[in-house]
């Protein structure tokens, strides 16, 4: 079976991991300390941040980047309709309203035309995701944001190494969110997450909040919570980072592979992806009406896949009583049902691409 993902290929230079995290157990470093600290300057150097603000995972980093702007009770918030949900949650744990926003069919991100219709006086954050990798328009959601004085937090757990004209997504709103589980472009061995900002006094807000409501031990000046980054997984990261560009460019190859091969085939619908932007590739999506049938054909010839997902946010009944629906979703009707993942990562050779694109082939052939 062609695994969809290998995560042991995500640990880059295993060996020089293993001696570094043996020096911190050494030195009883195993929550904070000098490789978090390296780790917050490596990455904020990478994404061209002012300040990076590590945390225990990519929900934490949305929760606390949300509690950090102190929005009223109730504001409401755009979030896109089509994403993993702890966007969603992180907007209901602070006590805010979601507004679930429809997709676009293009590249599956927030609809511009749909976000101007939510929003209203109360709407005080928009929550943008750079799903599969793919920068969401942000020249036109800041406009937005500017000519309604409203705060955006980029979600960008699937988008390190996405850039929109030579700037990293994450840095065009308030603040960004970052997730480094193990299956993301940058991963670490367990959990890991990131805020940045360019806001000083941001900054400081998630850092309190992220360490008991301290910046140094027994300074609690308010209420936060225990959600660190460990050393081990920094030095997981520290390696990993160093290998990122390397591993884009392998996703990139194996998308051209596939888009180059399967063009022909009109029954499937690619990302129409923007010359103007970067994609890291975090997942390859394709758009298909027999989708189930096509997925059962690739697991009998051992191919596995997935689904970046099945349903949409909307159709959830745990967000039924904190989500304000105005518009219908007409987009996003039915999505579930049709996008697939295909295998793209780092780990896959060129023939093994083409040995799943010659079986989509013959199922397009047979069918």
């Amino acid at each position: 079976m062609m695994k969809f993902l290998n995560l042991y290929s995500n640990i880059s230079n295993l060996n020089t991991s293993i001696t570094n995290i043996k020096k911190l157990l050494k030195k009883n470093q195993i929550i904070g300390g000098p490789e978090v600290e390296k780790f917050e300057y490596n990455f904020s150097k990478y994404v061209n941040s002012k300040y990076c603000i590590s945390v225990a995972n990519g929900t934490d980093a949305l929760e606390i980047a949300i509690e950090s702007l102190k929005l009223p009770v109730d504001s409401e918030v755009i979030i896109p309709v089509n994403t993993w949900i702890s966007a969603a949650e992180a907007v209901v744990r602070n006590n805010l309203k979601i507004v679930f926003c429809d997709i676009n069919l293009l590249d599956y991100s927030i609809d511009l035309n749909d976000l101007k219709k939510k929003i209203n006086r109360k709407t005080k954050l928009i929550i943008p995701v750079h799903l599969y990798g793919v920068p969401s328009n942000m020249n036109e959601i800041i406009k937005l944001s500017k000519k309604y004085n409203i705060k955006i937090i980029e979600d960008c757990a699937q988008a390190h190494g996405s850039y929109i004209k030579n700037k990293h997504v994450g840095t065009f709103g308030d603040l960004g969110t970052f997730s480094f589980y193990p299956s993301k472009n940058l991963g670490c061995f367990g959990d890991g997450g990131a805020i940045i900002t360019n806001n000083k006094k941001l900054s400081i807000i998630c850092r309190r909040i992220k360490n008991h409501g301290s910046l140094s031990k027994y300074d609690h000046e308010v209420i936060g919570r225990n959600s660190r980054l460990d050393s081990i997984q920094a030095v997981i990261l520290n390696n990993n980072l160093k290998k990122l560009k390397k591993s884009i460019k392998i996703k990139n190859r194996n998308v051209n592979l596939y888009l180059k091969n399967l063009k022909e085939i009109k029954k499937i619908s690619f990302i129409k992806y923007n010359k103007n932007f970067v994609n890291s590739h975090h997942q390859f999506v394709i758009r298909v009406k027999e989708r189930d049938k096509l997925r059962k054909f690739l697991k009998k010839n051992q191919i596995e896949t997935m689904i970046h997902y099945p349903y949409m946010l909307d159709e959830l009944k745990v967000f039924k009583k904190h989500s304000i629906k105005r518009t219908k979703l007409i987009n996003s009707k039915n999505l579930g049902k049709k996008i697939l993942s295909l295998p793209i990562s780092e780990d896959h050779k060129k023939r093994d691409i083409l040995q799943v694109i010659n079986i989509i082939k013959k199922f397009y052939k047979t069918t």
